[in-house]
């Protein structure tokens, strides 16, 4: 009896509706992952902890930027090799002990040890939504699935933020903020197993459909080398991107604590941690789609400039209400940026090394969460927390002009 025919692989967002809304679903949980964590972890260092310098406290951020940073090497070549969702999957499994560790925890280097499975669990499972999400739609909409992906990832950080931060002001620091990844997790892990769909075979076609002649042979560091220094516009965008995640590690680390110091309460720490992920989740459905039309490389440098400019306002101003306009500021910024510059990754990388290239670019961008929790925990040990604010600022723009003088417009013309 003769097999059955293998259905033909039909590339675009409309055609794949089902799998990239499902995806866009499980992105959001992975968001939540982090979410839970942004208001919660900084103030346990100060409050349960008692940590006696910026360093310590920010050394869960360390821990959790560097795992994630080598993760997504790991995932990126994984991905290309043995399929999207098995590393996907494995993402989860590892996540699900997070939200347990971090209530029981009877010291903080058990915070650490949670956020080193964190940025495990991070590096597996984001990149391979990102990778599925590309695959799935081909060339023409790149910038706008780029776009709802990181824009259900980061509402959901912002939703996951704003829940525990409301939940810690009547119910305390743990347990209770807690039991939200519990559920993010065990949801995660059943919608990953049970509909999510392989994809890379979708890449294989893009591939074909290209007349590009299969390129496994490649060696990973002639990727790597590619992606940090010899092109153009992949160097420029993995500086970038690391200067990004140096800024959220600031937002992240360090600003709710500055935030409790002046005298807001938890709710209102809640608000401001939640404004700066909520308008980048919300802005970025419409700059990834902008990308598409306008180009990569303006929007990128206005980004970063927006973002220099957000940041000095933290330091500049006080208040609950000129720190909310400076977060949603810094959002605006940081929705300009993030998923353009995976868009010009995705532009740049040939589909049968999507998955190491981004994986590359990831590598360095997330490698900026550890970078910050230093430049940021030095400062603000050796002078303030004023002094590694702007600090951060001048290293934005300065990213940006990078960015402005070597990368070249990288967006498809069709």
């Amino acid at each position: 009896m003769p097999s059955p025919p293998v259905p033909a692989i039909t590339l675009g967002l409309r055609a794949n509706a089902g799998q990239f809304a499902l995806l866009v679903g499980v992105s959001a949980l992975v968001g939540g992952m982090v979410g839970q964590e942004r208001v919660i972890v900084p103030l346990l260092a100060v409050d349960v902890f008692g940590l006696p310098s910026a360093t310590a406290a920010l050394a869960f951020l360390v821990a959790f930027g560097l795992t994630k940073a080598v993760t997504n090497l790991l995932a990126g070549a994984l991905a290309d090799r043995v399929g999207r969702k098995p590393v996907l999957v494995a993402g989860w499994i590892v996540g699900l002990p997070v939200p347990f560790i971090l209530i029981l925890a009877p010291e903080w280097g058990w915070v650490v040890a949670a956020n080193i499975l964190l940025g495990m669990n991070q590096g597996l499972t984001w990149s391979t939504t990102v990778l599925m999400k590309i695959d799935l739609v081909g060339p023409r909409r790149r910038g706008l699935a780029l776009g709802l992906n990181e824009a259900s990832g980061y509402l959901a950080v912002a939703l996951a933020a704003f829940l525990t931060g409301a939940i810690a002001e009547s119910a305390g620091l743990r347990p209770a903020p807690f039991f939200l990844g519990i559920a993010i997790a065990g949801l995660g892990l059943g919608a990953s197993v049970l509909f999510v769909r392989e994809t890379h075979g979708h890449a294989v076609s893009e591939s074909r459909e290209a007349a590009q002649p299969p390129e496994a042979d490649v060696r990973w560091l002639r990727l790597a080398w590619r992606s940090t220094i010899s092109d153009p516009s992949l160097s420029a965008a993995s500086q970038a991107g690391l200067v990004n995640n140096l800024n959220d590690a600031l937002a992240w680390g360090l600003l709710p604590i500055v935030w409790a110091s002046a005298g807001l309460d938890l709710g209102q720490v809640g608000v401001l941690a939640a404004a700066y992920p909520a308008t980048w989740g919300v802005v970025q459905v419409a700059t990834g789609g902008l990308s598409d039309r306008v180009g990569r490389k303006g929007l990128i440098v206005a980004g970063m400039s927006t973002q220099a400019v957000a940041i000095a306002a933290f330091a500049g101003w006080s208040g609950f209400g000129p720190w909310l306009a400076a977060g949603i500021a810094l959002g605006v910024g940081t929705a300009m940026v993030y998923p353009t510059l995976l868009a010009v990754v995705a532009d740049v990388a040939e589909p049968r090394q999507r998955g190491a290239i981004t994986g590359v670019y990831r590598f360095w961008r997330d490698l900026g969460f550890a970078a910050g929790a230093i430049l940021v925990g030095v400062l603000v040990d050796r002078f303030d927390p004023r002094a590694a604010i702007f600090a951060v600022a001048v290293l934005t723009a300065a990213s940006g002009l990078i960015v402005a003088l070597r990368m070249r417009e990288t967006r498809p013309v069709t």
